[in-house]
């Protein structure tokens, strides 16, 4: 069993990172192969509205774009689960992870009422979004609403529900006082991160399990 965990943020070793390595953790403690991409390394654009990937006279799923993500797509597409992890700016998931979407689930996703997919297999998969909110202003700010319509893509798409994880009131710089950021108190950020990020970890653990026992029982 391979399980792919796609990191969507520029930064390699911070909070959205540390939860990935965790919930690939778990995987393997279940048994899985694994692997992490970070996107931001990578040189890509998102679609292009070309419409090759839904020709009669060509093979249905297949982006014509040919460049960094090219061999990212194929990987997702033989993956036994995937992990989608990105920080929040301003209420969704990064700019680069969702040109991954528009190129990976576009298509994979034919103008047919009968086939919603032509991926040809079920792939679990997991949302960890890592967020200075608090989990009070995610709900003020409707987070969950916003993110909504990229999860049912890939409920559509990927054929099953994606779990989901929010970890939040994130720590966002080693030292404060080198940022403008007086809204907020750093000694607050890391008291709420000493006292909760064990648990965020001990979460994405528990997800790399579970998506293994999806993955298996997709794939018997």
């Amino acid at each position: 069993m391979k399980v792919i965990a796609i990191n969507g943020s520029p930064r390699p070793n911070k909070n959205t990172v540390q939860l990935l390595n965790k919930d690939l953790a778990g995987a393997q403690a279940a048994g899985a192969e694994t692997e992490l991409i970070s996107l931001y390394p990578l040189q890509y654009r998102g679609c292009v509205s070309c419409f090759y990937c839904k020709r009669k006279d060509k093979e249905h799923g297949t982006c014509i774009i040919k460049d960094d993500l090219t061999p990212i797509i194929e990987q997702l597409k033989s993956a036994d689960a995937i992990i989608w992890g990105s920080p929040i700016y301003f209420s969704n998931i990064t700019a680069t992870l969702q040109a991954l979407f528009e190129r990976f689930l576009f298509s994979n996703y034919i103008y047919s009422a009968d086939v919603p997919s032509v991926l040809g297999k079920t792939i679990p998969s997991a949302f960890i979004y890592t967020m200075n909110m608090t989990e009070e202003q995610s709900y003020q700010f409707h987070l969950r609403e916003s993110l909504a319509p990229i999860e049912a893509s890939v409920h559509r798409i990927l054929g099953v529900e994606p779990l989901k994880y929010y970890a939040y009131n994130t720590v966002q710089f080693d030292d404060y006082s080198k940022f403008e950021s007086s809204i907020f108190s750093e000694s607050d950020k890391k008291a709420y991160r000493e006292a909760h990020f064990e648990e965020d970890l001990n979460q994405a653990f528990q997800i790399g399990q579970q998506l293994m026992d999806s993955a298996q029982k997709y794939n018997k």
